[in-house]
């Protein structure tokens, strides 16, 4: 669990992989964002733990629900406010790139036929992917049903490293079985593997170290996903109600197709 928080202060590394349509020459600047924006924050929060640990004892740091805004009352006295002002600047910059980068994943996998084609469709006038954006709130608004933050963090983090390990397994069988295919990004293949065996760690020992129901809800979750894609996107049971239901959405929403999906 130490470990799921740890990463957590983290994560937001990975958005950029989401938007690299969006980029020029992804095959550069990917890299080069990733290796500056990780090496920057990681030094910054290594010094923001420091100065926590300088100002505040083990105890304070315990028994604080918010160190930061802890941490401002004992060094900028009657200013400490700021720091309530500017951790809610950092979660909504947070959240912005998270939400844009969210709906985009959304946008593509209707666009390759994994989910419905009203989630690959942009509104006409300000060609924003508003369906895919409007159906990643509604999926974040029933994750927080359960009002606990912490919880949220693990179970978020035990679903994400599960699909982490299944997307590398992945690479590692394209870089055996299809060494032929284009590659703009070379990896050694000791990292991926790294990975998965951390991935297998992190989704393994949470279960087997403190079993809980919730692990259950989570892989149900997981797999209700199977239970909408195999029938409906799939075999595309039902055509003409969803047929309907999408002309119908894209007439509410002022949507349409996207010139890769024509």
């Amino acid at each position: 669990m130490g470990v799921y928080q740890g990463l957590w202060s983290y994560a937001g590394w990975y958005n950029l992989n989401y938007v690299t349509e969006e980029l020029k020459r992804p095959e550069v600047n990917l890299p080069r964002a990733v290796v500056i924006a990780i090496s920057l924050v990681t030094g910054l929060y290594l010094l923001v733990n420091v100065s926590y640990l300088t100002v505040m004892t083990p105890k304070e740091l315990m028994s604080s629900s918010a160190v930061a805004v802890t941490w401002g009352n004992k060094v900028l006295g009657s200013w400490g406010w700021t720091m309530s002002v500017a951790a809610a600047l950092s979660a909504f910059g947070s959240l912005n790139g998270t939400f844009f980068s969210g709906g985009r994943v959304c946008f593509v996998a209707a666009r390759e036929g994994h989910l419905p084609d009203i989630l690959a469709m942009a509104h006409v006038r300000r060609l924003t992917p508003s369906p895919a954006l409007i159906f990643t709130t509604v999926v974040s608004l029933l994750v927080l049903i359960p009002g606990d933050f912490q919880s949220i963090v693990n179970f978020s983090s035990f679903t994400a490293w599960f699909f982490y390990g299944i997307t590398l397994s992945g690479l590692v069988y394209l870089k055996i079985k299809k060494p032929e295919l284009p590659r703009p990004y070379k990896v050694p293949i000791i990292l991926p593997v790294l990975v998965i065996i951390v991935a297998i760690f992190l989704v393994l020992a949470p279960i087997l170290d403190n079993p809980q129901i919730e692990y259950l809800y989570v892989s149900l979750f997981i797999l209700s996903g199977a239970i909408v894609y195999v029938p409906f996107i799939h075999f595309k049971l039902c055509p003409g109600l969803l047929t309907k239901l999408t002309v119908f959405l894209q007439l509410f929403l002022e949507v349409a197709p996207t010139e890769k999906n024509l």
